[in-house]
């Protein structure tokens, strides 16, 4: 039996993404079979008010066979953001506006414009 076959679905190759409050684990993995596939693991620290913390996590599991998918409409979709919005990160240029709400999210402080205008049609 090999290694790979002996560790079940353990860590083949991993890297670390930290953003903030976030991190990021990608993970290879192994199948049963020995066939590998990756793991994206976001997980956000919340501040509870006591002072103590915990973390939320999400997990996609990504096989070989939508590789070239996902890839593919993840490129385009991170394109269309750079292309439309740039690469400036507007959440840092108005963190001063932002507090932390009791769910430790970012709230604006100032009273939001009402959403009357949005046209569903437009999204």
């Amino acid at each position: 039996m090999s290694n790979t076959e002996m560790r079940g679905n353990d860590e083949i190759f991993s890297k670390v993404l930290r953003a903030g409050r976030r991190t990021y684990f990608f993970d290879v993995r192994s199948t049963r079979a020995g066939d590998y596939y990756l793991t994206i693991t976001e997980s956000k620290k919340f501040t509870n008010d006591d002072g103590s913390f915990h973390y939320k996590k999400h997990k996609i599991y990504l096989y070989k066979e939508d590789f070239e998918g996902f890839s593919e409409i993840l490129n385009e979709m991170t394109g269309y953001i750079l292309d439309e919005k740039g690469e400036e990160v507007i959440s840092e240029r108005h963190q001063s506006d932002y507090t932390k709400d009791d769910d430790a999210e970012l709230v604006a402080e100032k009273p939001a414009k009402a959403f009357t205008d949005v046209s569903f049609e437009d999204i």
